[in-house]
């Protein structure tokens, strides 16, 4: 049986190891003139035979959450954005914390806070004096004059949500190379009160101002089953809830973003993407009936565009699924969207939405998505996570793993409902560790069994990748999993004909499991090969394979 190595080994290896990059595009390629060909799908590849692919999950540390409900102002700990400062070596850690009522200032009841690590497994929380925190609430009481709290909410009608950073170390200006981008609500140029995004900038990730154009965009807020206005109708509507005695504010609007943001630069397109919730309108034309995937753009990191949807729920999902959140990142030519699938834990009539895996999506455009592995959670569940997992567009990369880090709650996908203030609640931030590139593998049918062959083979496979120019490529390498049968790689050229030298029994066979064997030939080496583009095809004898680096 093919394995993956074990998460104890990669967890040493991290922490051995030196960050090559920043969080949200691994530069090695670049900065050594390398490309890596990851096989997630058939983008790099023209055919392929007696194979199937096969996607992994992430493995969870043992011991998560890495960063715990501890403090008074963390009555549940959610949403959270990492990166790892190459100058100083530290994982730098933003978490949502939730403190309800604690505190009866509305700026505090959902903040964001800081906390810090040397290996991204064991956190601290510095007690900072940027911002206090006041309680009555046992056995909490007291003043807390120094906090790890980085950013308060705004004080307006609804609470504050998320902190999506991102870390640009080539920003000119010194005091915006942390970008935040959060959720609140604030009065905009008219005094008017909206809902919608907020950045925040910051020259060390600690000290935070607030962008003066907030908000910058205007979301939907409330206004369930009601259905769309009139164009020239006013969005915003206020009623006096009798029930509860308070004004009951609403901001209708269609085809709105929700209450969470999570941000990436992609290099692709060179500029900032957000890919979150957006509202789709009911059966009967009601809004705000369950959230698909849309995308915005930015130049600037503060003008936004109108959302566009780019993935839905469809015909495969369950009928009372959607996408809470989903956000994306972009490695070595491929998007990825660690999305967030909310589901009820029935399927009963009118049964709510509140349990939530990870399903892992694909896209070479960053607009046309795969949903290859509905069924596989990405992020494997733990107790603390039991009931939600909420992950962000900020994987770490390392020389030998990723990782990924997330929120997790026990009590229900949005963290609320009884259970939030029981002793059974549990939340905090988890860590998800995954071989690198092993996203997804290609392996070899247990048996190819065709008419047109001499004989049925058994664990025997092949795929042929798409032309490619070796001029200039001093090296080969193959990550894959031989450890139960071997690899070996021949040359084609671009016309399909067999090279001398390059055959496959010329190959030297790989054997065993690494994330960077070294193709050979017996006799021969690239440098013997004339100008022009050939094809790669990697014969797997009860073998798989990752991804073909070329150096």
């Amino acid at each position: 049986m093919l394995r993956t190595a074990p998460l104890c080994f990669l967890l040493f290896l991290s922490l051995v190891i030196t960050l090559i990059t920043g969080n949200n595009a691994f530069a090695a390629d670049a900065n050594s003139g390398s490309k890596t060909l990851l096989l997630v799908d058939d983008h790099h590849i023209l055919y392929r035979a007696g194979t199937k692919r096969v996607f992994h999950h992430a493995d969870s540390y043992a011991e998560n959450p890495v960063v715990r409900e501890d403090q008074p102002w963390e009555l549940a700990i959610g949403w959270s954005s990492i990166h790892r400062n190459p100058e100083t070596g530290l994982y730098q850690l933003w978490y949502q914390a939730y403190a309800g009522g604690r505190d009866p200032r509305k700026t505090h009841r959902c903040v964001v806070c800081y906390a810090e690590s040397e290996d991204g497994i064991h956190f601290t929380k510095p007690m900072l004096k940027l911002h206090d925190f006041k309680t009555d609430r046992k056995p909490w009481e007291g003043e807390f004059p120094e906090t790890n709290i980085v950013l308060l909410a705004s004080g307006g009608y609804g609470d504050r949500y998320c902190n999506s950073v991102l870390f640009e170390p080539g920003e000119t200006d010194p005091t915006r190379r942390y970008k935040m981008l959060y959720y609140d609500f604030s009065p905009d140029e008219n005094q008017q009160e909206w809902p919608g995004w907020h950045a925040a900038f910051s020259p060390d990730g600690i000290h935070w101002s607030k962008s003066p154009r907030n908000p910058l965009n205007q979301t939907a807020y409330g206004g369930r089953t009601q259905q769309p206005l009139f164009a020239e109708e006013e969005p915003y509507k206020e009623q006096w809830d009798k029930r509860k005695n308070f004004m009951r504010k609403q901001w209708l609007l269609p085809l709105s973003m929700s209450d969470a943001v999570d941000v990436f630069y992609d290099p692709k397109q060179k500029e900032y993407a957000v890919y979150g919730k957006c509202w789709l309108n009911g059966p009967d034309g009601g809004l705000a009936w369950k959230h698909a995937m849309a995308r915005s753009r930015s130049k600037d990191f503060l003008t936004w565009s109108a959302p566009e949807i780019v993935c839905s729920p469809d015909d495969q999902d369950a009928a009372n699924t959607e996408f809470h959140n989903s956000p994306v990142f972009f490695y070595n030519d491929c998007y990825f969207c660690l999305n967030q699938i909310l589901r009820a834990r029935g399927e009963a009539v009118g049964a709510k939405a509140d349990l939530m895996h990870i399903e892992l999506m694909i896209s070479r455009d960053g607009i046309h998505w795969e949903r290859p592995c509905r069924e596989l959670s990405f992020i494997p569940q733990q107790p603390f996570s039991s009931g939600g997992i909420f992950t962000n567009a900020t994987p770490v990369f390392l020389q030998d793993s990723i990782r990924f880090y997330y929120g997790g709650y026990t009590s229900g996908a949005i963290g609320g409902g009884a259970k939030l203030t029981d002793d059974s609640q549990q939340s905090g931030v988890g860590m998800a560790a995954l071989p690198l590139d092993r996203f997804a593998g290609v392996r070899p049918v247990e048996l190819s069994a065709q008419s047109t062959l001499k004989k049925p083979l058994k664990n025997i496979g092949q795929v042929t990748l798409k032309p490619l120019d070796l001029k200039d490529i001093q090296a080969i390498t193959v990550n894959a999993d031989a450890s139960e049968g071997k690899i070996q790689v021949e040359l084609l050229t671009e016309a399909g004909f067999r090279i001398p030298g390059f055959t496959k029994a010329e190959a030297k066979a790989l054997s065993g499991d690494s994330l960077a064997h070294q193709v050979s030939w017996k006799k021969q080496s690239l440098k013997d090969l004339p100008a022009g583009k050939y094809m790669l095809r990697l014969h797997l004898d009860n073998a798989e394979v990752f991804a073909v680096t070329l150096k």
